[in-house]
């Protein structure tokens, strides 16, 4: 069956709403800080942690178009335990990284508006502005809008490696390297993040359930969502190190490790490099970068903690939504208030807590892909569950040098 060209667009969804999630703090200021001290050295580790962790994520959709459920019923057919694991796990970090996420846009967004330079005064009207979107148009208006989120983002993000290109006056090399030392470390935490942590996999899945409910997808559009996103992600991944390499690369800079005050950084420092003219496109890109990823959490962790309760619960009927939106809404706030302080010991919880579950749920997944409520036709192919195995002892190492780089 051949992709009806006039309806491509209505029918992608998931897989925008993954590039959403995923192009964020891993794109803003992970892949820019990679060209920044590496130059285009790097690019060798982006293409390859994406190469190894697609399976991962393609297992979402598969299983839910194979199946017309979720990832997280396939968890509580393989074990009630998993998706009890899932649960706490979710509950563990979902506050601390909607926080993260939204205060990075907040500093943004002050910059690009103005209006005001307190921080908790914009990370409210941003949680609030999202969470009234999210509320009234539900999944609908969430596929509309990171629609033209990201045409937005691309836009700008291309524009200004193009420019960059052009203004610079010698290029960095292309040699690629293999850091040591700090860089070792660095180099751990950047494909760590790389797109993304492997649970958006599960919000993946949950949105293919939802976009289902308006377009009936077939495998083959459903796949082509995907890699749309996925090669998304990828792209502007390499746009942002590019951005990184051109820009700031041997500028002597010393980076900040806090994310708003990094995005600070980055505009500034653009903007000196190619001119103030270029201020407001490079705080588009920014921003939306960031208020993408905000919009979609936002909207993920909801949707995850809602269809555990049902299946824990045993209450299948029963939407959760509402309470736990306005559950990690509150939340968030509060964090605001109260624990902004300590962000960066909470923010230091969740990533432990991200990149060493990464093989927990490479291996979760390839194993339900396989079992038996798995049709055979819907099956990954021999060549992908190569890569899968591959894919999960590399993540397991990854995870083992992650926990010896922190704290040995």
């Amino acid at each position: 069956m051949k992709l009806n060209r006039m309806n491509i667009i209505s029918k992608l969804g998931p897989g925008l709403l993954f590039a959403g999630a995923a192009i964020g703090v891993s794109h803003l200021v992970q892949s820019t800080r990679a060209g920044a001290e590496f130059g285009w050295g790097l690019i060798w580790a982006l293409i390859l942690v994406n190469i190894l962790k697609y399976p991962f994520f393609q297992y979402g959709p598969r299983y839910a178009i194979a199946t017309g459920e979720s990832l997280l019923d396939g968890y509580y057919k393989i074990g009630k335990i998993y998706l009890l694991a899932y649960f706490i796990l979710n509950l563990a970090t979902m506050f601390t990284i909607q926080t993260a996420v939204t205060i990075v846009t907040a500093g943004l967004a002050s910059s690009l508006f103005g209006f005001s330079d307190n921080m908790v005064l914009w990370s409210l009207v941003i949680t609030v502005f999202c969470y009234i979107i999210l509320l009234i148009g539900k999944y609908k208006l969430l596929d509309r809008f990171i629609k033209v989120i990201l045409i937005v983002l691309a836009i700008s993000t291309i524009s200004s490696t193009v420019v960059a290109s052009i203004n610079i006056d010698e290029l960095p090399n292309y040699n690629q390297i293999f850091p040591v030392g700090e860089g070792l470390v660095f180099l751990i935490a950047f494909m760590g993040w790389m797109p993304g942590p492997l649970d958006i996999s599960v919000w993946h899945s949950i949105w293919t359930i939802e976009k289902n409910k308006e377009y009936k997808l077939t495998k083959k559009e459903s796949f082509f969502d995907f890699n749309v996103g996925y090669i998304t992600t990828v792209f502007l991944g390499i746009c942002f190190v590019s951005l990184g390499a051109l820009v700031m690369y041997n500028s002597g800079l010393s980076f900040s490790s806090k994310g708003d005050v990094f995005a600070g950084q980055l505009i500034e420092l653009y903007t000196s490099n190619l001119g103030g003219s270029f201020y407001l496109i490079i705080s588009i890109c920014a921003f939306t970068t960031m208020l993408s990823t905000t919009i979609t959490t936002l909207d993920a962790s909801p949707r995850s903690m809602s269809r555990a309760l049902q299946l824990l619960g045993k209450s299948k009927d029963k939407d959760y939504y509402f309470h736990w939106i306005t559950i990690l809404a509150v939340g968030t706030m509060l964090i605001f208030y109260f624990l902004l302080s300590e962000m960066g010991l909470l923010v230091e919880i969740a990533t432990i807590l991200s990149f060493i579950t990464a093989p927990f749920y490479a291996i979760l997944n390839y194993r339900l892909v396989t079992s038996e409520n798995m049709p055979d036709i819907h099956k990954p192919s021999k060549r992908l569950s190569l890569l899968s195995i591959i894919g999960i002892i590399f993540l397991s190492l990854f995870a083992v040098g992650y926990v010896l780089s922190r704290f040995i």
